[in-house]
C-alpha cells in the first residue's frame, strides 16, 4: 500500500494550507483552491488513518522504540477510521509487552478487542494474547473464556494458528502449570521462613 513519510506529509500539509492562505488574499479564493484541497485531503487522511501502516513497519525491524515514537504522531486514536484505531491499540498492547507493563499492555489490548476489528485473525491475535496474559496471572476461568472464542473464528494466518495450537497444549497441561507456580510460591516462603529461622551471629 502506497504511503508518504509522515514528516513529508505533515509539511506538505503546512506548506499547503499556508501557501493557499497567502494566495487567497492576493490573488484570490479560486487560485488558491488547488493547494487547499490537496492540504485538506491530507490533513483528512492524516487524522483518519494516523501513523499505524508505518508505525507497524518499523515493528517488524523490531524497533519498538521506534514504533511507540511514530505511533505517538497520531493526533488521537479517537479519530481514526476503526480499523486503524484497532490496528492503533494492538500495536500499543505489544509495545506495553516487550517494555514488560502487563497492566498497560492488557488495558490497549482490551481496547483493541472492543473495537471493529477488520477480520477474525486479528479477533483471534488479540484473545490468544489476553488469554496468555491471565494463563500468567493464574486465572484460568477467564483465559478459557477467552479462548473459547477463538474457537468459533475462521483462522487462516498459520503464525496465528501455532499460537492457538501452543495455548490449547496450555490449557491441556494447566494442571501441572498451576502445580509447578504453587511449588516455586511455596520454594520461596520456605527459603524466606529459613531466613527468619536463622539464630542471630555473636
Amino acid at each position: 500500500m502506497f504511503s508518504i513519510n509522515i514528516y513529508l506529509k505533515l509539511a506538505i500539509i503546512a506548506v499547503c494550507l499556508v501557501g493557499g492562505a497567502v494566495l487567497a488574499s492576493i490573488y484570490g479564493f479560486w487560485y488558491a483552491f488547488p493547494f487547499f484541497l490537496v492540504g485538506v485531503l491530507l490533513l483528512v487522511s492524516y487524522i483518519m488513518l494516523g501513523t499505524v501502516q508505518s508505525a507497524a513497519q518499523i515493528m517488524q525491524s523490531m524497533d519498538m522504540a521506534g514504533a511507540e515514537k511514530r505511533l505517538n504522531l497520531t493526533l488521537t486514536p479517537r479519530l481514526l477510521y476503526p480499523a486503524n484505531r484497532a490496528y492503533f491499540y494492538m500495536l500499543k498492547g505489544t509495545i506495553a509487552q516487550n517494555d514488560k507493563n502487563p497492566d498497560e499492555a492488557e488495558r490497549y489490548l482490551q481496547l483493541a478487542r472492543s473495537t471493529k476489528l477488520p477480520s477474525d485473525n486479528e479477533r483471534a491475535m488479540v484473545n490468544i494474547q489476553l488469554a496468555n496474559m491471565q494463563a500468567n496471572r493464574g486465572n484460568w476461568t477467564f483465559a478459557q473464556k477467552l479462548f473459547r472464542e477463538v474457537k468459533d473464528l475462521k483462522i487462516t494466518e498459520p503464525q496465528i494458528k501455532e499460537q492457538v495450537d501452543q495455548f490449547r497444549k496450555a490449557l491441556k497441561n494447566r494442571g501441572s502449570i498451576k502445580a509447578a507456580q504453587r511449588g516455586g510460591q511455596g520454594g520461596a516462603m520456605m527459603q524466606q521462613s529459613k531466613k527468619r529461622r536463622r539464630p542471630k551471629m555473636r
